[in-house]
Order: structure tokens, then sequence, then C-alpha cells
């Protein structure tokens, strides 16, 4: 496949393609008799990992070896076993890191409804209409209904 439909069907761009090829982290991809990249469903399946390699935030100089290691083949099995393995951890690490983060802001958001509920029921006390409408009496400087023609 040409380069434009594998970068759509990879989720990585024509030009991360090629700076790929270009540092060794995809093989050089065949060529068409046009000169023009040529991929194949095993480019695909190893760029689709990478990009997931990516998302975890595996760092370039550990997929660089990783793919260096793939390269040699399965007498590197073990190595690159290990080198996930030890990425998994990591991110197993930051997951409980996040975990934190999250709950010091799911404590904060809490702190300011609670403000903004205080301020919301002290605007209200302040209201004279919000408070004849809860039957705390008129409101202040109003009419009262004792009767006609009463004085307060």
């Amino acid at each position: 496949m040409r380069i434009s439909a594998f970068a759509a069907r990879s989720g990585l761009s024509v030009d991360t393609l090629r700076y790929y090829e270009r540092i060794g982290l995809l093989p050089r991809s065949g060529r068409d008799s046009g000169g023009r990249r040529d991929y194949g469903s095993d480019d695909l399946v190893w760029a689709t990992f990478l990009r997931k390699l990516q998302a975890m935030d595996m760092p370039m100089r550990e997929r660089l070896e990783y793919s260096r290691l793939r390269a040699e083949g399965d007498a590197t099995l073990e190595a690159r076993r290990s080198l996930l393995e030890a990425h998994r951890i990591a991110l197993i690490a930051r997951r409980s890191e996040l975990s934190d983060l999250i709950a010091g802001l799911d404590d904060k958001i809490t702190h300011y409804r609670a403000l903004e509920a205080t301020r919301e029921s002290k605007d209200n006390d302040d209201d004279p209409t919000y408070r004849a409408d809860l039957g705390n009496g008129p409101p202040a400087g109003g009419p009262t209904c004792r009767g006609a023609g009463g004085t307060d």
C-alpha cells in the first residue's frame, strides 16, 4: 500500500513514517517500479505497535532498542520481553501517581463546590424575594399583612 494509505491505517503521519524509517524504527519499505514506498500488512502491524508504544510514553531510545532487538530475530525474545516488562512497571507506577493526582483534584473540586454552595446560600439570604418565597416573612421595608389600615 502507498504511504498515504499506510499513514491513514497506521495512525501515523506521512512525515512520522518517513522519520521512523530514516532513524531505523521502521525497516526500509519496499518500493514499487516507480520508486514509491510500498508497505505490506506486516509493516502495518509493526507501525500500529509502534504507535501504541508511543501512546504509552515509551521513550524513543527504548523504542529504538526494541526495534533493533526485533530486527535481530528470535534470539532477542527474552530481551524484548524484559524491555516491555520494565515499561509495564513504569506505567503501573505512573497510573498510581495519576490516581493520586486525580484524588487531589477531586478534593479541590469538592472544596470549590462547598464554597459555591455557601456563597449561593448567603446570596439567597440577602435576596428579599427569596426569603419571602421561603416563608421567612416579607421583604425588608415591605408591607405587612396585619390587617387593613394597620400600622407596624
